[in-house]
């Protein structure tokens, strides 16, 4: 007699021998994001489904695999109607094994910034940039996810309650003038870190003061760091941070601002306003000059 087997003991089964021939792989370019047209990527597509089902969702938009974990990205639309451009999004952690499953981000305007190198002979990990809110005064944050072998799943760096690190914002205290500078960095090592300043302005009530961060992994430990620098360091990293190129998938940001051209130049570099003042009446000589006839 022919035995059968529920469709998902085969599911399992398929999944397992993925994830095994995975783990022989070099780990280097074994992340791989699934496609979903793809007959061998099914599996994956079918395993993620399942374990998403009890979450609140409207679609699936990414699915990225490494060793025994899928990094998901689902979207929400608050109405059939409403554009695409207002959906919300999170990003998941999904064990291909348990169906466990862990929230990780969420948030609007999700970026890829691609990969990072934190720590000599460890995996490179995925940047992302994203944002607390659409139409508002935003903050945009910054983060990176990697794969952690002690929990087979994927987690951020850098996390502060539900939120990561803050790059840019768009609010201010009142009468203050905010500048902001940040910027994805190599060190002559080869490792990346990120680099941000934020410089308050605040006229006549008191003299201005500079954030100065540098966000990067312990070399010995493997965890993340946030430091506030101070003196000498601060001033190295503010000249790095404004001298660095425009860069794409947003890795750079505020480096044409008038504080970088100031630390740079001596100088803004904005243009000179070439509409005559007010009180202009076409006179070659000032009021009063004793050339003025």
């Amino acid at each position: 007699m022919r035995g059968t087997f529920p469709r998902h003991w085969l599911l399992a089964g398929v999944l397992a021998v993925l994830v095994a021939s995975a783990r022989a792989q070099d780990q280097a370019g074994l992340f791989h994001w699934v496609d979903f047209h793809s007959e061998k990527d099914q599996p994956y597509v079918i395993w993620v489904n399942r374990a998403m089902e009890t979450e609140k969702w409207t679609a699936i938009r990414e699915i990225g695999v490494e060793y025994d974990a899928a990094l998901v990205v689902t979207a929400e639309r608050g109405a059939p109607d409403a554009s695409p451009a207002n959906d919300t999004f999170r990003v998941w952690s999904v064990n291909l094994t348990t169906h466990a499953k862990t929230p990780l981000l969420k948030g609007v305007n999700l970026r890829w910034m691609g990969w990072m190198q934190l720590r000599e002979g460890a995996p490179r990990e995925l940047a992302v940039l994203y944002d607390d809110c659409r139409e508002c005064a935003a903050t945009t944050y910054f983060t990176t996810l990697q794969y952690d072998v002690k929990q087979h799943a994927f987690v951020p760096r850098w996390l502060r309650g539900e939120q990561t690190v803050p790059l840019w914002t768009g609010t201010a205290p009142e009468g203050v003038k905010l500048s902001q500078v940040y910027a994805a960095l190599t060190e002559p090592s080869g490792m990346d870190l990120m680099g941000t300043w934020s410089h308050y302005d605040y006229g006549k009530q008191k003299d201005p003061e500079d954030y100065v961060y540098r966000y990067d992994v312990d070399p010995f430990s493997g965890l993340e760091r946030a430091l506030l620098l101070s003196g000498k360091d601060a001033d190295a990293m503010k000249q790095r941070l404004c001298a660095a190129a425009s860069g794409s998938e947003g890795r750079t940001r505020g480096q044409d601002s008038e504080l970088c051209q100031v630390l740079l130049h001596g100088r803004s570099e904005r243009k000179p306003t070439l509409t005559p003042p007010a009180n202009n009446r076409g006179q070659s000589v000032p009021p009063g000059s004793p050339h003025k006839k």
